[in-house]
């Protein structure tokens, strides 16, 4: 109901699903048509030196921009730390159903261990990176903070938001996602991302990134829809982004982290009013 023509142009043609439902409005009833955010497997399958392929992780995502989740994943979750080890990368498609749910994606990283990854990594859009989100986890890798003199003024950062939100072709026709954006310091969308997971949404934005060859993103902003959870901090940690703020609170983890390994973290950006939850240094004069 929310839709236009314009809209399902700008959005990948497997995001949405059309179908009829049953308004109810002041006491009467009709079926009209609505678009409905799809929601799919992904199966990422990783194999080196060539071997075969195993699966490591099962996320339900929004259909649209598989590599880039795919590729984002494998880099945020450490499983490659640079471009160089991702050798290829390729979506399979069920000639049953014409459907493309499964990546295939060849590394060569010298500690692949297919074993331990089908243990530690079973991801599922509601939770994240689950069973291993903890900040020891994160020291264990060996993160470190992003360009500390990165700056952005407070005026570019409350811009961001309406920027974001008038990019979200899916979300205007749906009302059922989240959204990630990649900024300039000058307030410039380079890039975003939508899916029914907050955390696929940025993982898409660093695949993107990373297949693009623009990592480290030591001189962005990332923002995101709804809440800056601790698996947003650190996906953004690991891609070398300096700032990112959310529409949304931040968690205690997310602060935790972000306060240890120098993530500017902001919450509640909402129109002229945000606030500074770690890394206020480089808003310029907000750390007064």
């Amino acid at each position: 109901m929310n839709g236009t023509s314009q809209s399902m142009a700008r959005s990948p043609r497997r995001s949405v699903e059309v179908t009829e439902v049953i308004e109810w409005r002041d006491g009467e009833t009709r079926r009209v048509v609505d678009y409905l955010a799809a929601e799919e497997p992904l199966e990422i399958r990783i194999f080196s030196a060539g071997a075969s392929s195993v699966p490591v992780s099962v996320t339900m995502r929004t259909p649209g921009h598989d590599l880039e989740l795919a590729a984002g994943f494998l880099l945020t979750e450490g499983i490659i730390d640079d471009a160089q080890e991702l050798l290829g990368i390729h979506a399979l498609t069920d000639e049953t159903t014409g459907k493309s749910n499964v990546v295939e994606v060849e590394i060569s990283s010298s500690e692949y261990d297919p074993a331990a990854m089908q243990r530690n990594f079973f991801a599922a859009s509601s939770c994240g990176i689950c069973g291993k989100a903890s900040i020891e986890a994160i020291r264990r890798r060996g993160l470190r903070a992003s360009n500390p003199g990165f700056r952005v003024t407070p005026e570019v950062l409350c811009s961001l938001g309406e920027k974001l939100r008038s990019d979200q072709a899916i979300f205007e026709m749906t009302g059922g996602l989240h959204a990630a954006g990649l900024f300039t310091a000058s307030g410039e969308l380079l890039t975003s991302r939508e899916d029914i997971g907050r955390h696929n949404a940025v993982d898409k934005i660093v695949g993107w990134a990373l297949l693009e060859k623009q990592l480290p993103l030591s001189e962005h902003i990332l923002m995101v829809s709804g809440r800056g959870g601790f698996e947003l901090a650190q996906k953004a940690i690991a891609a070398g982004i300096p700032v990112m703020a959310s529409v949304s609170a931040p968690s205690s983890l997310a602060v935790k982290l972000s306060r240890e390994l120098g993530l500017t973290l902001v919450g509640f950006l909402r129109g002229s009013r945000f606030v500074i939850y770690s890394g206020a240094e480089r808003l310029l004069q907000s750390a007064s």
